[in-house]
């Protein structure tokens, strides 16, 4: 999840520095990007397809990942003290065990706390506190690239700034579990040339396969892990990757009122599903934006079928090149849309992923997403989101 705060961050690299973010093989990886960069445009699936058995392990893997959560913390790059609190213990882990959660991702702006001189070891000391949790408990854990810079303007140095970081997590995490620990190599590409964001995405793949061969990573299309970019490119030669998505459809009710993405979404009040006399009057700041679109587009898209109907585009799309799928984020911003329909809401897209056979994580545990009335407890948990909750996919 972006949470659209914008930060006047300059792209540079850091002198080499004993325990920080520094680009100590930096000039690898930029002589790596620009080997890469050629060689990606040509890189399809045009590769021999994997034993049955090997593909069977993959879609295993993202099935496990299936009723999942994301604890937002790392990536709040607004909370100054983010890194010296941890918001959450052994009472929360208990407590996910008890709903039947399975996995978590946490996300982490690593390029963030670069740009703050933060020493690495002191942002992987938090991130292995919750991989130790996850051991105990027994969840699967995703570490989430989040914060990045990548853009059509600033693609050359921003890339190689990932792969730098990646390079280093790698490297610290190479000995872990495969099918416990997995990469989401990047959060939410933005709207850029969907061709230049797959050379990024193939020039961050082939660097963390110099040191990791046997980790599957997660990989999204452009425009925030849109599923109509995914829908549109073709998978890619690497036979150990989950793609992902982030489903936020109706963007006009999720986003209900979110500051950070401004006019568009300033219509309050818009129920789930659509409810005629229910149904606001557009705010005025909305006029002349996707949000007056949207508006009168509601009654079509507020339902439980148009939310099938959405992800059913991506599931074909994981069928015609039989590779498997995660919806990695999915949720309602809960200072405006009134809880009830928060719940059907998060009903509709559980029932519809668990049919499809599509695993998902929901954002978010503790925060403006969170389904809790307050601090997450069964206390705090209405009936409703709990019986949402019973929708998984089903396995033998």
């Amino acid at each position: 999840m972006s949470l659209g705060v914008k930060l006047n961050r300059k792209n540079q690299f850091f002198k080499k520095s004993a325990g920080l973010f520094s680009p100590v093989l930096h000039l690898y990886a930029v002589l790596l990007l620009s080997v890469l960069h050629l060689s990606a445009q040509c890189q399809t699936a045009k590769t021999k397809p994997i034993a049955n058995s090997q593909r069977n392990v993959l879609f295993n893997k993202a099935l496990g990942l299936d009723n999942g959560i994301n604890i937002s913390w790392l990536e709040q790059t607004w909370n100054a003290e983010a890194l010296k609190h941890k918001p959450f213990g052994n009472e929360d882990f208990v407590l996910l065990k008890q709903l039947g959660f399975k996995s978590i991702r946490l996300p982490v702006a690593f390029e963030y706390y670069s740009s703050r001189h933060i020493p690495l070891k002191q942002v992987l000391a938090r991130v292995d506190a919750v991989l130790s949790q996850c051991k105990h408990y027994g969840f699967k854990l995703i570490i989430d690239y989040h914060g990045g810079k990548i853009n059509d303007n600033n693609y050359a140095a921003a890339t190689t700034e990932a792969i730098n970081n990646w390079l280093l997590i790698c490297k610290h995490y190479k000995n872990e579990n495969t099918g416990r620990l997995f990469y989401d190599i990047y959060n939410e590409p933005p709207h850029m040339d969907p061709q230049r964001w797959k050379d990024a995405a193939y020039n961050i793949i082939t660097a963390i396969r110099k040191v990791d061969k046997e980790r599957t990573l997660l990989v999204g299309a452009s425009n925030f892990n849109s599923i109509y970019e995914l829908s549109r490119t073709q998978r890619m030669a690497d036979n150990n990757i989950i793609y992902t998505f982030h489903f936020y459809e109706p963007f006009f009710f999720t986003h209900q009122g979110a500051a950070w993405v401004g006019d568009q979404v300033s219509t309050t009040g818009v129920p789930f599903p659509y409810d005629g006399e229910k149904f606001p009057q557009l705010n005025p700041k909305a006029k002349g934006t996707w949000g007056e679109i949207n508006y009168a587009q509601y009654q079509r898209d507020g339902n439980e079928q148009s939310v099938k109907d959405k992800l059913q585009i991506v599931k074909n799309w994981s069928n015609k090149y039989n590779v498997p799928i995660l919806c990695a984020e999915y949720g309602v911003y809960n200072k405006y849309a009134d809880v009830d329909s928060r719940c059907r809401y998060i009903k509709a897209v559980r029932k519809s992923l668990a049919e499809l056979g599509i695993p998902g994580m929901l954002w978010d545990y503790n925060t403006n997403f969170s389904i809790f009335a307050g601090k997450p407890s069964l206390a705090h948990l209405s009936p409703c989101f709990k019986d949402a909750l019973k929708y998984v996919i089903k396995t033998d």
